[in-house]
């Protein structure tokens, strides 16, 4: 994962030392080649040993190779910004390109920093889950709701029992029919819905399994959680930083997806499923 979009994804996992010199570095990455490790200490007011620290903590072997590791990286973005600005240059007429090449470069990293957050094997174990529950219930609030709502019905093409729970003063009775080893699937972007904590605490309490998927930022949904996936998404433009939640959200529930359908029992109910009513 490029380092930058590795500093974007643990940034809100960090110290506040940490984050300001994260903050640095996402806003004057070009300017690091002229830093060194004191220069940068000296002029965010911190001790060298606290960036030589950050740089460990991100995998390098100090401030030097992360330093080299970030040039790098913009290199290979300008010369790709560069072969994309030759084939704009040739599509002038079209005045949506470059937003349309914009925002698909935003929902690349976001899913490229969302699915090094999330282990392959908590993404099988959730697919694991799935397989082998008697039940499948997907809540979501808002936007989330539409992501639980499609998950649910994929869910159905392939022969699960999956319920899709929609209003946040009924979910706790309507999942109240859960037993051992059902799952709960929470969608919930900030984590912090009261009703939806409440649900999940008293599924765990009947013996069935909660996922959750949210941002990865720190918040009280994960606490009841038996797996927890993470969705990272930034943007100083909300209106992008939305596209690029809901983008790599979507990627998770995709690839679960995808794991359930290598059962052929499931595979084959899909093709079933989807088939043309003649």
């Amino acid at each position: 994962m490029p380092p930058l979009a590795r500093i974007r994804g643990e940034r809100d996992r960090m110290s506040a030392i940490e984050r300001r010199i994260a903050d640095f570095m996402l806003d004057n990455a070009h300017l690091l080649r002229d830093y060194s490790s004191q220069q940068l200490a000296n002029a965010l007011g911190i001790s060298q040993s606290s960036v030589v620290k950050f740089s460990q903590k991100l995998g390098f072997k100090g401030y030097p190779d992360l330093k080299f590791s970030i040039g790098e990286s913009l290199a290979r973005l300008d010369s790709d910004n560069g072969d994309a600005g030759t084939a704009l240059a040739a599509r002038d007429d079209d005045p949506g390109a470059q937003l349309a090449e914009s925002l698909w470069r935003a929902k690349a990293e976001a899913v490229t920093v969302t699915r090094a957050l999330n282990a392959h094997t908590d993404v099988a174990r959730v697919a694991e889950a799935i397989r082998a529950a008697g039940k499948v219930y997907a809540i979501g609030v808002g936007n989330d709701g539409l992501h639980a709502r499609s998950i649910a019905i994929k869910l159905a093409m392939i022969g699960r029992t999956a319920i899709h729970l929609f209003d946040p003063a009924l979910m706790a009775v309507g999942s109240s029919s859960a037993g051992t080893g059902d799952v709960l699937l929470v969608l919930c972007e900030h984590g912090q819905e009261a009703a939806l904590c409440h649900t999940a605490r008293l599924f765990r309490q009947r013996g069935g399994k909660v996922v959750t998927i949210t941002r990865h930022t720190a918040n009280a949904l994960r606490a009841h959680a038996d797996i927890a996936l993470l969705v990272s998404a930034h943007d100083p433009r909300p209106q992008v930083e939305l596209l690029l939640y809901h983008a790599a959200l979507q990627h998770l529930l995709d690839l679960v997806f995808l794991l359930l359908c290598e059962d052929e029992a499931h595979l084959r109910m899909l093709v079933e499923n989807a088939a043309p009513i003649e």
